[in-house]
């Protein structure tokens, strides 16, 4: 393998001639940065499974664990331990105000509030536990139960605990809507897609369970739930609006449901069921997501599958596997805890970690980067999905996210393999092309009419679509965004793309038009604006934009005008709700790693913030190449970087503070290397 050393010689000869005029300010000995390089590459490599991929631990917030007891209460079945110790969990992450929060060190958020507190009262938990009260005074203190959105009111209804007339109507019926109608169910997002199907038919179905006087919830309703009013309100302001409109239908709907006038309501439970069903098959459960396979486990129940139904066994071993069992604790929070985790990264991760290690100067034809690539290729989507609805003709190609998802391939996974399959000289060469090939084209295809490119679907932007009842969850849309775009536009420059390709040209343009006034760009699917930024620049570097273009150098402006004071870089989620403090936050290993590497993409070498960033991440990088983003104080939590969804579910990616500094670090090296050699 050639390491990193060997790869220096040149800048080493170069300083030893006098032509190094770096060190010696803010800078760190470059000799140090190799050094975390090694570091940082031999930890990567050693988490390496022996089926050649990466997959880190994807953590998110306690809804998870109070879901879980949800459902396992609502069915009967589930082991004991495993609830008490999801229990525990959601106690670990508690707030000071009694709270729970959609990311940690965030505010408390009265829709986890509820499910938390119903999760405790569920498992034996009395109303007048010192907990319970905190929590009971956080959820009233916000609204109560009524400021919920649909899908908890939705759960709450199956204990009892909300009225079916009251939520937001989700008739199954909108299935049987064909592809040319406005609204159809390929027009709303994917992820919403896999979570609204099954729950139409929870809805249909209305199951109920009855629980004691002592595990209602009656208390989280301001005023008592006697005195709640629980429909949804018009908008009194504007009485002429697209939330009246389709509030309008809704209460038609239930009309409709009240005096049983649903004449298509068999054969779209029939649809609905069929297409649950199919999208099982080639997937580790419906979409491969968390909130999905749940509701799809209830949706069975509902339709009279059996515990022991060869699909209930296999949707409820799909949803355990996602449990991280903890009888023993850990060294972080020593008491026992069960965690679910949202969904697998492994093609995500993977591709990431090869990425960074091909920087790093491992060989090409190292066997744990053929070996991983061997992986990545095994997982080609090779079926027609969800996106062939509106993308016609194109022969499948690209990855998804997870370990098998066949019907979701999504752009920003596929860009980012495609990037990870150039870091690798694969012995059956024509093999990768012909994939790579493939999944080019297919990206190409899922190109939005304004010239980015969304994650799963192609122009999935018909925003009024936010007004429907059911959508207050605010994640109904999959629009194009600038940080996959940036992503998309770096890995067709390493094909040979250019901006002579008018393709390529559209594409430049949305992002140039996507920035914001700061310089700084929205990161969709990472915290936030660092992250949004640094790809884009990179996106812009390797289609050769100058970097002495305003744009450009207003985003390196921004990025520097926003570095700590210790040198590194911090966003919290909160950046979702209020813009304007983005680029405020902790310093963190991914976001510093981010700020750096937009940094140089701009072509900024030489500023004080570069090597003021780059000493942060080598100074805090633990002895065995490892960082990490834990919050002081705070039982062993994280910092988020991720994000599921802006303003709703929030992820900390446990190797995203492995990848990136690496990433980071020898990006500014091989930077260091060229300088020195120019100057020689």
């Amino acid at each position: 393998m050639t390491s990193p050393e060997n790869n220096s010689h040149t800048a080493r000869g170069a300083a030893g001639a006098g032509h190094q005029p770096r060190f010696g300010r803010m800078d760190m000995a470059l000799d140090r940065v190799l050094d975390s390089i090694r570091r940082s590459r031999d930890w990567l490599l050693g988490e390496q499974d022996p089926e050649g991929f990466w997959c880190g631990e994807l953590e998110a917030d306690v809804m998870l664990e109070a879901d879980y007891v949800f459902m396992h209460t609502l069915l009967g079945t589930g082991d004991p331990g495993r609830m008490q110790r999801a229990v525990n969990e959601i106690l670990r992450h508690q707030n000071a105000d009694g709270g729970w929060s959609l990311y940690p060190g965030g505010p408390s958020n009265v829709n986890y509030g509820v499910k938390a507190y119903l999760a405790l009262k569920l498992m034996g938990w009395s109303a007048d536990h010192p907990v319970l009260a905190r929590a009971r005074e956080s959820v009233l203190s916000q609204g109560g139960v009524v400021e919920c959105n649909t899908f908890t009111k939705i759960y709450l209804c199956a204990f009892g605990q909300y009225d079916y007339d009251a939520v937001p109507a989700v008739p199954p019926e909108m299935i049987l809507f064909p592809n040319w109608f406005y609204f159809n169910i390929y027009e709303i997002s994917s992820w919403s897609r896999a979570i609204v199907v099954p729950l139409s038919i929870i809805y249909a179905k209305k199951p109920f369970k009855k629980l004691g006087a002592e595990e209602g919830i009656d208390e989280l309703f301001v005023g008592g739930r006697e005195n709640a009013d629980l429909h949804l309100r018009w908008d009194t302001r504007k009485l002429i609006s697209w939330r009246n409109f389709f509030l309008f239908w809704d209460r038609l709907a239930h009309l409709a449901e009240r005096v049983h006038i649903r004449p298509l309501r068999a054969k779209a439970i029939r649809k609905a069921e069929a297409w649950m069903l199919k999208r099982f098959e080639m997937s580790d459960g419906l979409g491969a997501i968390y909130p999905a396979m749940l509701n799809a486990i209830v949706a069975l129940r509902c339709l009279g599958y059996s515990t022991d139904d060869p699909q209930m066994i296999r949707a409820m071993d799909e949803l355990e596997k996602l449990g991280i069992d903890c009888p023993e604790g850990s060294p972080e929070y020593p008491t026992p805890t069960f965690r679910m985790q949202p969904c697998f990264s492994p093609v995500w991760d993977t591709a990431q970690a090869l990425s960074a290690l091909g920087e790093a100067g491992v060989s090409r034809t190292d066997p744990r980067m053929i070996k991983a690539v061997d992986w990545l290729l095994s997982k080609e989507v090779r079926i027609k999905g969800d996106w062939a609805e509106k993308v016609r003709n194109v022969e499948p190609g690209g990855w998804a996210f997870f370990f098998n998802n066949q019907h979701y391939p999504d752009v920003d996974d596929t860009g980012e393999v495609l990037l990870a399959l150039k870091a690798v000289d694969h012995p059956r060469e024509r093999q990768q092309s012909e994939a790579a090939e493939r999944a080019i084209q297919w990206v190409f295809s899922m190109q939005c009419k304004e010239g980015g490119w969304a994650s799963f679907d192609r122009d999935n932007t018909k925003m009024i679509f936010q007004y429907i009842p059911f959508a207050d969850h605010n994640a109904m849309l999959d629009p194009p965004t600038a940080d996959i775009t940036g992503r998309i536009l770096e890995m067709l420059a390493s094909y040979g793309y250019t901006r002579r390709d008018p393709r390529i040209e559209r594409a430049v343009q949305f992002v140039l038009k996507e920035q914001e006034p700061d310089g700084s760009w929205f990161g969709r699917w990472g915290v936030n604006y660092l992250y949004g930024t640094f790809l884009v620049l990179r996106g812009l570097e390797a289609m050769g934009f100058w970097n002495h273009e305003p744009a450009v150098q207003q985003a390196a402006e921004w990025i520097r005008m926003v570095q700590n004071a210790d040198g590194g870089w911090g966003e919290t989620c909160g950046t979702y709700d209020d813009p304007s403090q983005r680029g405020v936050g902790p310093s963190t290993p991914s976001q510093t790693a981010w700020a750096v590497l937009g940094l140089l993409a701009a072509g900024d070498t030489r500023s004080d913030s570069v090597a003021k960033g780059i000493r942060w991440l080598a100074e805090r990088q633990h002895e065995d190449g490892s960082w990490d983003e834990r919050m002081p104080g705070r039982n062993g939590e994280s910092y988020y970087t991720g994000t599921g969804f802006p303003r709703v579910f929030y992820l900390g990616y446990h190797l995203y503070k492995q990848y990136f500094p690496l990433l980071a670090l020898t990006t500014y090296r091989n930077a260091m290397e060229r300088e020195a050699a120019e100057a020689a």
